[in-house]
């Protein structure tokens, strides 16, 4: 059996005559007979009878019909999709962390769209409480092309480029005794409960090597995925946060965490040393010269 005996076998289903699907299969009637006869024969059953001048389709026929073309529509968008990868189009698998899609994600995607117009890319797009652990994981797995978020150490396989960044805030309900402060210090944060990231977070690396800095860990209230503004807001803990829009429009006081002074970078995640598609390849060169006109691009 091969490609081509079963793609004679649908035109001829369909046209359920010889000369006709000969003509359009642009082969001789002869060929097609052969081809039907020696599918037919492999199969051990028969496709197709004669219907007067015409054939139809067996019982048999019909079955396999419908398993044949939903197998040679797969392949073909199969084969079609990895066509347009080598022209540099085609899909690019992505995902990021939430708080990179306010702001950064929309505009590097719509500006390598702009550049890329009359080319067919697609985004398809993974951020639904997706934490860095995950991401990293997927990268592994080959789920996702690339990854937006923080750096994990030891994960050799994985190549990080800095693209973005964002501050480290404390924040704290507007009634705290921490509140009627304009900047912190994270000593001045250990008396209080405290609100901080699960593990598989790439801020809860960074939160706690500050802590490790200062040789002191605080109390913890609860952990959570993402920032937990809410429940600082009523009251549960405080938190060491991004400095995210979102922060800004509830009932909190967001105090700059100047000692010790850190800055979380967000970064491109790729597993090195494996193929990558032209068109994940133009992305990832697409972003590393759009965000190093700035050295970084601050979220905020």
């Amino acid at each position: 059996m091969n490609l081509y005996h079963l793609r004679y076998f649908v035109t001829l289903a369909h046209l359920e005559h010889y000369t006709k699907a000969a003509d359009v299969l642009a082969i001789t009637q002869p060929s097609l007979s052969h081809a039907i006869s020696s599918l037919e024969e492999e199969l051990g059953v028969k496709l197709f009878e004669k219907n007067g001048r015409n054939v139809s389709l067996t019982k048999y026929g019909k079955s396999f019909l419908a398993d044949v073309e939903q197998t040679l529509n797969r392949l073909d968008s199969s084969v079609n999709g990895l066509q347009l990868a080598g022209k540099g189009e085609g899909q690019i698998d992505v995902a990021f962390l939430r708080t990179l899609g306010v702001d950064f994600m929309p505009k590097i995607i719509r500006s390598f769209l702009n550049a890329n117009k009359g080319k067919q890319i697609h985004f398809n797009l993974f951020c639904d409480k997706v934490l860095t652990g995950d991401i990293l994981t997927g990268l592994k797995e080959k789920k996702y092309d690339i990854g937006f978020c923080s750096k994990f150490d030891d994960e050799p396989l994985i190549e990080f480029i800095p693209v973005a960044k964002q501050d480290l805030v404390v924040i704290v309900p507007p009634e705290h005794p921490l509140a009627e402060k304009s900047e912190i210090h994270l000593e001045e944060t250990l008396p209080y409960k405290q609100i901080i990231f699960k593990k598989r977070s790439g801020l809860r690396q960074i939160i706690d090597q500050l802590f490790k800095g200062i040789g002191q860990y605080p109390d913890v209230a609860f952990e959570i995925d993402e920032v937990a503004a809410g429940f600082v807001a009523n009251d549960f803990g405080i938190c060491i946060a991004p400095d995210i829009p979102i922060l800004h429009s509830l009932n909190l006081k967001i105090l700059p965490l100047v000692s010790p002074s850190w800055q979380r970078n967000f970064y491109m995640a790729m597993l090195k040393d494996v193929y990558h598609p032209p068109v994940v390849e133009a992305f990832k060169k697409f972003v590393i010269e759009e965000t190093s006109r700035e050295i970084f691009y601050k979220t905020n």
